[in-house]
């Protein structure tokens, strides 16, 4: 690391300024403070608020990280799409227990979620699936997802191949399909000034969701 950029990294400070958080003000129902927050940051017209970390662990115990998009949301759960056969869906078929991070740095804000991963019915699949562009299916078809190739050519040969063969009817390849993220725990995160942070959790016990709030 050059000295010019340890130093930036090693001095660099945001003062949380602009909200508050505490237990007389979130809502009883994680999902219905998680509706709040997301309205509003669609409100501030933030770029993709959807964009989600998405985390995994490996049969062999590797966690591994990287950014999907949430395709929908409701009380029985978060739901993304992907390959099945990709390094996510093949951590997830050993070990399907998954975390989701949204971080709105401009927004001060960051919610945490955690739980059981489960395949969508096959009817959601393709009823999403059927809804993505043309180009979007075509590439689903073509990109067998993780895995190595010589140049991006191949790829690019492979999606022109498909196009002139399959035309405008592209079906839901049985690798491909959705995810719900059935969550047990919740952290809603708001920066505050000196890094005394205002985080409020929501734990499923019993059925009943637990809510307390966390040091920073």
């Amino acid at each position: 690391m050059s000295s010019t950029s340890h130093q930036h990294i090693h001095s660099s400070r945001i003062d949380y300024s602009t909200g508050t958080l505490d237990l007389n003000s979130v809502s009883v129902d994680p999902f219905t403070q998680f509706e709040g927050w997301m309205s509003f940051a669609l409100s501030q017209n933030y770029i993709e608020p959807n964009a989600m970390t998405l985390s995994t662990v490996s049969s062999h115990n590797r966690p591994s990280s990287r950014i999907v998009l949430l395709r929908d949301h409701s009380p029985q759960g978060f739901v993304f799409y992907t390959n099945y056969e990709s390094k996510k869906g093949m951590d997830l078929n050993s070990n399907p227990f998954a975390a989701l991070n949204f971080f709105w740095p401009s927004l001060e804000k960051q919610i945490r979620i955690e739980g059981t991963v489960i395949k969508t019915p096959v009817q959601m699949s393709d009823d999403y699936f059927n809804s993505r562009p043309l180009e979007s299916r075509i590439g689903a078809v073509a990109s067998a997802q993780s895995t190595v190739i010589n140049s991006r050519d191949v790829l690019e040969e492979k999606v022109k191949a498909l196009s002139s063969t399959l035309g405008q009817i592209v079906p839901r390849p049985s690798h491909w399909g959705g995810y719900i993220l059935k969550p047990d725990y919740f952290e809603f995160w708001q920066g505050r000034s000196s890094r005394l942070h205002d985080r409020i959790c929501y734990q499923l016990q019993q059925n009943q969701w637990k809510i307390e709030r966390l040091s920073p």
